[in-house]
């Protein structure tokens, strides 16, 4: 039988606890009004010059060597695309290229993962419809 402990789950510490309780240190940058991973355990972000990107005839800025969808989120958005059968909207999900719910149209070509591409000058991103269609 193991004995019980009197220690409430508040008073056990991790040594990453610092980054659970701040969400991976996302917060607010000055360079967007969405969040953004700023510090993490693991990885460390270099800050990049600023990129600039068109979404759906917005002018939005992200960070030299981000992802499409990393940029994205870090302006806000949160929606990407609706599923074809149920409509339901999809979003930033499993963010490496597994589950297909990132696809947009990126410079005119559909179903591209938005998880895997990165960030350009002057890339043209729009919410896919559906399956997509070459226009």
């Amino acid at each position: 039988m193991r004995a019980r402990t009197s220690r409430r789950k508040s008073e056990v510490r991790s040594p990453n606890s610092e980054f659970r309780n701040s969400s991976f240190g996302a917060r607010r940058s000055s360079l967007s009004p969405g969040r953004r991973i700023e510090r993490h355990p693991i990885l460390t972000f270099e800050d990049r010059g600023p990129v600039n990107f068109i979404f759906d005839g917005r002018t939005m800025t992200g960070r030299q060597g981000e992802t499409i969808a990393a940029a994205l989120a870090a302006n806000g958005i949160r929606l990407f695309r609706h599923a074809e059968k149920t409509g339901r909207p999809r979003g930033f999900f499993c963010a490496v290229g597994k589950c297909s719910s990132c696809l947009m149209v990126v410079d005119g070509q559909p179903n591209t993962m938005v998880c895997m591409e990165p960030l350009r000058e002057g890339v043209k991103v729009e919410r896919q419809s559906g399956r997509g269609k070459l226009t």
